[in-house]
């Protein structure tokens, strides 16, 4: 266990109570997202990833020793490819929020666990139990009926393709780090996650040129970047050393509720009948079925 495990001494409980936490900081873009003044598409993106990388650049010295820099630079192919896929998990996130409603986000990104199954399959050969295969029928069903209404009623699909890019980054993200760990070599996340934020900032930066976010935005964006992201996505990665796969999917879950939550009752975003109804489809598809896996496992 790193230099972080060990200081926080998490048993099974402390990581799951640990873990709700991580959710509900996880959960706290939306919301904020909803009270920037001036800040829009690419560079509400690149100021949140810009003040990752320096929190990050703060913390993991803090969390994973000073060498941790050193070793960054043995990290192979992996390490850059899996920053690309944290870049793209940022990115899509925060310009999705700009172009349709939290929960419309929220709720597509919840597909990951299901696009990481179908990932696995297709370029790692790994069997998708039955269990799974139902949970991915019945998640579409979910999501079709969500959209189905609104596109009858010319509803933009902008925003819910954007969305769509965060599960499949998440998926390739997952994918790497499996296909990495069958080779014998363990890449370490938190270094890949400050990847993710140097990328993201260099590609939006150019796009969202020139800067026209006030003081107050510039505020509310570096506290997306140290307590919505270089936080939680540390202290996650401590809690997988103790909690089971299956109850880390579920956890995470609970970052589609709370953000739902938080833009309702911080920013009167008030979630459509369809996005209720067949989020909660989808969420019930995904709950039942890490349910299963966590069952087969104990």
């Amino acid at each position: 266990m790193d230099a972080l495990g060990a200081a926080l001494k998490l048993s099974h409980n402390r990581a799951v109570l640990l873990m709700l936490v991580v959710t509900l900081l996880w959960s706290t873009a939306g919301v904020v997202s909803r009270h920037l003044e001036q800040a829009r598409s690419f560079e509400v993106t690149f100021w949140r990833s810009f003040f990752t990388v320096l929190s990050l650049l703060v913390i993991l010295p803090l969390a994973k020793g000073r060498a941790v820099f050193a070793r960054m630079r043995h990290g192979g192919a992996a390490l850059w490819l899996l920053g690309l896929c944290w870049a793209g998990m940022f990115t899509f996130f925060m310009l999705a929020l700009t172009l349709t409603t939290v929960a419309n986000v929220l709720v597509t990104m919840a597909l990951m666990p299901l696009f990481t199954a179908l990932a696995t399959r297709i370029f790692l050969g790994h069997r998708i139990a039955q269990r799974t295969w139902a949970a991915i029928v019945v998640a579409g069903c979910g999501i079709t009926y969500m959209y189905g209404t609104h596109l009858a009623e010319g509803f933009s699909l902008a925003g819910t393709v954007v969305a769509l890019g965060v599960p499949i980054s998440g998926a390739a993200n997952w994918t790497i780090t499996q296909h990495s760990h069958a080779q014998g070599k363990n890449v370490d996340l938190i270094p890949a996650v400050l990847m993710g934020g140097v990328w993201s900032s260099l590609i939006t930066l150019p796009l969202a040129w020139p800067l026209q976010a006030s003081a107050h935005d510039v505020l509310l964006l570096a506290g997306l970047g140290l307590f919505q992201l270089a936080i939680p996505c540390v202290l996650a990665v401590a809690c997988t050393q103790v909690l089971k796969a299956p109850e880390v999917a579920l956890l995470g879950l609970l970052e589609v509720i709370f953000g739902i939550l938080l833009a309702w009752l911080g920013a009167g975003e008030v979630p459509s009948h369809n996005v209720l109804m067949g989020g909660s489809v989808v969420i019930g598809a995904l709950v039942a079925n890490e349910m299963v896996a966590w069952r087969g496992r104990v």
